[in-house]
């Protein structure tokens, strides 16, 4: 038996490595575009082109704009000077913040009272107008702050005065950098569209180029058939995570705070479910190009439901049992507590059992269908 397994594995790899193309795609491909999306899916907002438009110019403005400025989430493209300006540049998109001051207000803060401060925001794209906003009201809650202080150390008055103050701290990702998020979602997508892929064109392809019935005629069994199809994109699946961590950790300084043995472990639970679906297309494609098209219309859908980009928890329930048929869920949720939050088995269980389940299952019907395809 080892033999004839043995003689299938080096058949599989020669025939999936001795092409320079596919070679490229497995092992490069992955890391150039874990460093492309790293780059691309960004939901940080910095250096958000403002216009100015300081119609009071005092002291007291001045330090509000520096603010501002110096926080790294403003980029000031332009002070406007005239009314008409404003909309001007809002509607032209050269400004996606406008931050108005108008006349008095120095006056105003030297006398005690609030003043207001206007922020016009281009509010086609909702989700950054939120978060501009969000760093605008820090910034300026923390200038309010700052101009109390001195007010009461003015007056000689040394103790605080009365009221509420919110101190945050985010745990796991203190910097809050969506990347962090990302990447290893990223690397999620990426091994099970690989595997996905190389898989479903594996019996396929035997069956195009006309050597299926050579194979089913040989002493080689069907478990020892499966294992030869599938044990190399397992083994190629492992590299790429791999290498694909590797990039994240060292080009994105994504942190790795959990155990490698148990990213791989979640690993070789995940590829069950991605190899079984691969192999069941294969059985039931009769060319690679149907093969091709059938993994998309399962990839699409498997990463939209995995909470990759929308939480789950914003999807309507009977969506959100839908998810949980799809082991991408699950992976991403292993790899993230991995990653960023360095958790084991006691925290992940919940993820890695039915990961297990969904795999076997997947795994099983795909080889008994395989079966039925061979007789």
């Amino acid at each position: 038996m080892l033999e004839r397994l043995k003689a299938m594995l080096i058949k599989e790899f020669i025939q999936v490595l001795r092409d320079r193309r596919m070679r490229f795609i497995i092992f490069v491909v992955p890391a150039v575009q874990t460093i492309v999306f790293g780059y691309a899916v960004n939901t940080d907002v910095r250096n958000v082109a403002t216009a100015v438009y300081d119609r009071d110019n005092t002291t007291e403005s001045r330090e509000l704009v520096s603010r501002f400025v110096s926080s790294g989430y403003f980029n000031v493209r332009e002070y406007i000077l005239r009314e008409e300006r404003v909309r001007e540049v809002v509607d032209r998109g050269k400004a996606k913040a406008v931050l108005r001051i108008d006349s008095g207000f120095g006056r105003t803060l030297s006398g005690g009272r609030t003043a207001p401060v206007q922020l016009i925001l281009d509010g086609t794209d909702s989700n950054t107008a939120g978060i501009v906003l969000s760093h605008a009201a820090r910034i300026t809650a923390k200038y309010s702050e700052d101009l109390q202080r001195q007010q009461l150390a003015a007056f000689g008055r040394t103790e605080p005065v009365g009221g509420v103050r919110l101190e945050s701290r985010a745990w796991f990702n203190s910097n809050l950098e969506s990347r962090n998020f990302y990447v290893p979602a990223v690397i999620t997508n990426i091994v099970f569209i690989i595997t996905m892929l190389l898989s479903s064109m594996a019996i396929v392809r035997e069956k195009e180029i006309g050597t299926i019935e050579q194979i089913i005629v040989t002493p080689i069994r069907k478990t020892e058939f499966i294992l030869g199809k599938t044990i190399p994109f397992v083994i190629i699946g492992f590299v790429d995570v791999g290498l694909i961590s590797a990039v994240g950790a060292y080009w994105f300084d994504v942190p790795i705070r959990g155990s490698f043995l148990l990213l791989f472990g979640a690993t070789g639970l995940f590829l069950m479910s991605s190899l079984g679906i691969g192999l069941l297309i294969s059985t039931v494609s009769r060319t690679q190009q149907q093969a091709m098209m059938s993994a998309f219309m399962v990839i699409f859908p498997a990463m939209l439901l995995s909470g990759f980009a929308f939480p789950i928890e914003n999807m309507p329930t009977p969506i959100q049992w839908l998810t949980l048929l799809n082991p991408i869920r699950y992976y991403l949720v292993i790899i993230r507590g991995i990653f960023l939050k360095g958790v084991g088995v006691s925290i992940l269980w919940t993820q890695l059992a039915p990961l297990a389940v969904l795999g076997l299952v997947i795994l099983l019907f795909s080889v008994r269908r395989f079966r039925k395809t061979l007789a």
